[in-house]
């Protein structure tokens, strides 16, 4: 079979197996996230094999320990931001009305007092009133409040995503467990259907894929944890309202390079220059906050942990999240990061075989 064949072939087949996902939808995501934890997991399991422990041992330890930070994020910190999330909703209408009535009250004193003689000559000094901000912002807010509260409504009462969330506590651990009891037996068994001629390539991209995912994924893992807890306790400790949500948020948006330290920027500014104004201290202690994560994360931890080589860029990453959320679902969500790398790994490899092809260098003239 030629090489065009088998990428004929290998595409049909990658494209059947994303139809059969598609199909199945959310019946597939306690499994996946199982496969993903499994993976996340094996590094340590392999440290405690190293220890003495055989690898039943390790994975029941580690798993065990893992089981116990979960319930006790859900027993300790789930009502916490649950009740600051719901408070937040409530006030969130209120902040935008202020902040857009802030911003054109003080620009327009600035205005008057800088630049009125400018503005009355170009005939644009007409100032807008607080009654005009408020009824620019409420149409939107309206809808965004409603689509807010529909979304948790849907959430919490309906019988499919209670049954899907059940699901994913109990079967998804489940799956790691035998995962990462079996998963060099079938690494090594997904390595002998390789086709022959090419193994050694194939091995070559799967270790490539392999190095950006463990940097990507376990490194940026420890990036959001680290980010979250201190966003949330140093934007609590400054008194900050909805401090411990807006960190915990940024955290976990910290997943896409620069989305979460944005947020966690955005929304603690907003909601400190409404509550501390006119005062500014708790507006520059919050940018302190952000701004010491946002640099222990782009000099100390990312370079440290993720490194240069991963090869996702952001843009790439978010894209890939936001497409195999818009198909997959919450599906989408967990396998978004694999299949960029793995897309991205490919994608490189397939561009150095056109760049040496026929096709790229055309046919070499006959001398004369």
């Amino acid at each position: 079979m030629s090489l065009e064949r088998q990428i004929l072939f290998w595409a049909v087949a990658v494209a059947a197996i994303f139809y059969v996902v598609y199909l199945l939808g959310s019946t597939i995501t306690p499994f996946a996230a199982g496969i993903v934890l499994g993976y996340l997991l094996d590094p340590i399991v392999l440290k405690l094999q190293s220890l003495g422990l055989n690898r039943l041992g390790a994975t029941l330890l580690i798993l065990i320990a893992f089981a116990l930070g979960v319930v006790i994020v859900l027993i300790l910190v789930a009502p916490i931001l649950s009740n600051q999330f719901i408070a937040f909703s409530q006030r969130l209408p209120d902040y935008a009305v202020r902040l857009q009535a802030l911003a054109v009250e003080e620009g327009n004193a600035l205005i008057a007092k800088y630049g009125g003689g400018w503005l009355h000559a170009l005939g644009l000094n007409q100032q807008l009133s607080s009654a005009q901000i408020q009824s620019s912002v409420s149409n939107f807010v309206a809808q965004g409040a409603k689509w807010l509260l529909n979304a948790l409504q849907s959430l919490v009462s309906g019988g499919a995503a209670v049954f899907s969330f059940l699901s994913l506590l109990i079967i998804t651990p489940v799956v790691a467990f035998y995962i990462l009891i079996d998963w060099h037996r079938m690494i090594s068994e997904i390595d002998s259907w390789l086709p022959l001629d090419y193994r050694d390539s194939l091995r070559k991209i799967a270790r490539e894929i392999n190095h950006a995912l463990a940097g990507f994924i376990r490194g940026q893992s420890i990036v959001c944890l680290f980010l979250g807890l201190w966003y949330g306790i140093g934007l609590t400790l400054i008194g900050l309202d909805f401090g411990f949500l807006i960190g915990v948020l940024g955290g976990l948006l910290s997943f896409v390079p620069y989305v979460g330290s944005l947020t966690a920027l955005v929304l603690s500014l907003g909601v400190a220059l409404v509550q501390g104004w006119p005062s500014l201290k708790l507006l520059f202690m919050a940018l302190a906050v952000v701004g010491v994560g946002q640099f222990l994360e782009g000099y100390v931890l990312s370079p440290k942990l993720v490194g240069e080589s991963v090869g996702l860029h952001p843009v790439w990453l978010m894209f890939a999240l936001l497409a195999f959320g818009q198909l997959f679902g919450f599906l989408g969500l967990l396998i978004a990061v694999p299949m960029a790398a793995a897309i991205g790994v490919v994608a490189r490899h397939l561009i150095a075989v056109y760049l040496t092809s026929p096709l790229y260098r055309g046919r070499s003239k006959p001398e004369r």
